[in-house]
């Protein structure tokens, strides 16, 4: 028998097993069909401008593609990215496609991290993505776990002390941030950018719902952004991360891109060389007319709009709910226990929501997502509005 793999043991459970895990034995017995408001999936429907690029390209599933991409597909990412942010990146040396920003995620921290020093650490937010903590013990590092100010929404990573920061090798930022909704100014990009240089570690911006936003008129600062325009084009140690999945309504297609840093994407070019993360060439395509289009895009974002206002105006003031200026959530505090609340919220509504505990770790004896739970907008406005409805009658 195999000796069990130690990093792989300390992987903890993911916040949707756990749920389930909450939820067993608990019956609703109030005949109300269920609305589930607790994982990021979007519902809205996929552009058939994807659906029919998917259908024009079915001979890309008789060859195998190449792990850089076709330059189609890099060449349109990077043209987006000077539209979308005013920053300029070389398609053939500072773009890769990848699939879905999950797995890039995931294996670029096995590049930064290889044959790192025993205490090298890898520092995030608290709550965060799990992917980040994953990553981490897999690389072989240690986990810094940043608590979020309640009040802005953002860790505040310049409050590590300078043992941590210079044992730092890779800094996970989520702007927007997953749950707040909250965003990275210039002048917090650019104090991050400092602590970087000073400290040489890598910052991994993981940017997947950049373009959900409230403002039409104010769209996030992007890393790659705030890097162009504080005279850093060389993008040193910077690599972003993004998805269709989100701003285009197409999870399933498993489509996104990783630009940045040369150096840091030749290293990644390589490693994905043997990890085989190619993108099928009809996928590439489907992306090619994604990435291209912004009217659906627009138009996703009017839908989340709506929905925030309508659920918060149905609920009123039976809890605290504001409008975040970006992503699909509402990051919310409840009365008591965040896992009792969800718990009772299946229970007598057949609503699901995720408690704010599950999305993060004790750290400095607090758990910054206790007493929290974080309500997904992803489904139908005629769902969310009924799950409101439901909410308000109950509290």
């Amino acid at each position: 028998m195999l000796t069990p793999v130690k990093n792989l043991q300390k992987l903890q459970p993911y916040p949707f097993e756990r749920l389930r895990a909450l939820f067993n034995g608990v019956q609703h017995t109030g005949g109300l069909s269920h609305v589930n408001l607790s994982i990021g999936e979007p519902k809205h429907p996929t552009p058939e401008l994807i659906k029919q690029a998917l259908i024009n390209n079915m001979e890309g599933l008789a060859v195998y593609p190449g792990t850089q991409g076709l330059p189609a597909i890099r060449n349109t990412i990077a043209q987006w990215i000077l539209k979308r942010f005013d920053a300029q990146v070389n398609p053939d040396t500072q773009v890769l496609p990848i699939l879905g920003s999950r797995e890039a995620l995931f294996a670029f921290a096995q590049v930064v991290l290889d044959g790192c020093a025993a205490g090298s650490k890898v520092v995030f937010p608290n709550p965060f993505y799990q992917i980040y903590e994953g990553a981490t013990f897999l690389g072989g590092a240690e986990p810094v776990f940043v608590n979020i100010d309640q009040g802005t929404g953002l860790p505040d990573f310049a409050s590590l002390n300078v043992e941590t920061l210079a044992a730092t090798r890779l800094m996970y930022v989520c702007s927007p941030n997953n749950p707040t909704g909250a965003v990275y100014t210039l002048d917090d990009w650019q104090r991050l950018f400092d602590l970087a240089d000073e400290h040489d570690f890598v910052i991994a911006s993981d940017e997947c719902y950049s373009e959900i936003y409230l403002n039409e008129n104010n769209p996030p600062i992007g890393a790659l952004e705030a890097a162009a325009r504080l005279g850093r084009s060389d993008f040193n140690n910077l690599v972003v991360f993004s998805s269709l999945s989100k701003r285009s309504n197409a999870p399933g297609l498993r489509s996104g891109y990783v630009a940045g840093d040369a150096d840091l994407m030749a290293d990644f070019l390589r490693y994905r060389t043997y990890h085989g993360s190619a993108m099928s060439t009809t996928i590439q395509a489907a992306s090619v007319a994604a990435w291209s289009d912004e009217a659906h895009v627009a138009e996703n974002r009017r839908l989340y709009r709506e929905k925030f206002e309508s659920f918060k105006a149905i609920v009123g003031d039976k809890l605290p709910l504001n409008i975040p200026p970006a992503g699909f959530y509402f990051w919310v505090k409840v009365p008591g226990s965040d896992t009792d609340f969800a718990k009772m919220l299946f229970e007598q509504a057949h609503i699901t929501v995720l408690p704010g505990s599950y999305l993060g770790r004790t750290h400095q004896g607090h758990n910054p997502g206790d007493g929290y739970i974080r309500i997904a907008l992803v489904a139908s406005k005629a769902e969310c509005d009924e799950a409101a409805r439901r909410i308000h009658d109950i509290l």
